[in-house]
């Protein structure tokens, strides 16, 4: 590889993309040559839990969005009945924030209480919450108390938006009207 060569590479996104397969009871192995030959040859594919399909990418593009929206494309023209059930990363609790940080959980719980004020809402609270990870990442860019990795808040960006998109499908708009949060 030349000089040239090396100053147009693109940036190589990571990212994971699950789907259900047409037929519950389908084999996914039959799609691994379609997967390969349709541009997925940039994913590992897993095929553990009957009737899914899971695709974890490292896609070049000039963008985040361009690469999970090619890979999304590619994916549904590879299997055509595919439904999307998840983009991550997305949802995250405390432990896999501290991870993708390089934090223990207890000091990502002890940031958390001590800017309680500032610090993301959690999607779900219960015994373990949830969040986006866009939210938590740009948290941390705003308050400056961690370096956060552009690919990935770029990438849990469009994840998040991905899901809420596929999310948003579910609700009536009539009754989408009369909320005012």
């Amino acid at each position: 590889m030349n000089i040239k060569q090396l100053s147009t590479a693109l940036p190589a996104y990571e990212f994971t993309l699950t789907f259900t397969l047409p037929a519950a009871d389908e084999n996914a192995e039959q799609y691994l040559e379609k997967l390969a030959a349709g541009g997925c040859d940039d994913a590992t594919v897993g095929i553990g839990v009957s009737g899914r399909i899971a695709l974890d990418f490292s896609r070049e593009a000039a963008s985040a969005e361009k690469a999970i929206l090619t890979a999304l494309r590619d994916v549904k023209k590879a299997i055509p009945g595919a439904t999307l059930v998840t983009a991550r990363p997305d949802l995250v609790g405390l432990t896999d924030i501290a991870d993708l940080l390089g934090f223990s959980r207890q000091n990502m719980r002890k940031l958390q209480l001590t800017n309680a004020a500032s610090f993301p809402p959690p999607v779900h609270e219960g015994s373990s919450a949830l969040w986006h990870l866009a939210t938590v990442l740009d948290w941390f860019q705003q308050a400056k108390t961690k370096a956060v990795d552009e690919a990935l808040l770029q990438v849990a960006h469009v994840a998040m938006q991905v899901n809420l998109a596929r999310e948003s499908r579910l609700l009536d708009p009539k009754f989408q009207a009369k909320l005012k949060l």
